[in-house]
């Protein structure tokens, strides 16, 4: 599989995250818009279902007057930390 390089961030080659306070932890938001809170539940967890993620959170807002006034966000990772992988 090839790499998108639309999804790939650029790092400075002296960008160093080996100190405790400075330590990078990626997380991604995968976001839902639909029209009914069913239809986003069903969506997230289609996607979730399909995907190798582990899920750290989700966030729900509901907004009257838009198109898709139901916006589920999942933040996710792709590798599990070193203490939950036990």
């Amino acid at each position: 599989m090839a790499i998108d390089p639309d999804l790939c961030l650029d790092v400075p080659e002296d960008f160093d995250d080996s100190g405790e306070e400075s330590q990078v932890h990626p997380m991604a938001r995968k976001l839902f818009l639909v029209t009914t809170a069913e239809e986003a539940f069903r969506q997230a967890h289609e996607w979730v279902k399909e995907h190798d993620v582990h899920l750290a959170d989700v966030s729900w807002k509901h907004v009257v007057g838009e198109s898709y006034s139901y916006q589920l966000s999942v933040y996710f990772t792709f590798e599990l930390e070193p203490e939950d992988a036990e």
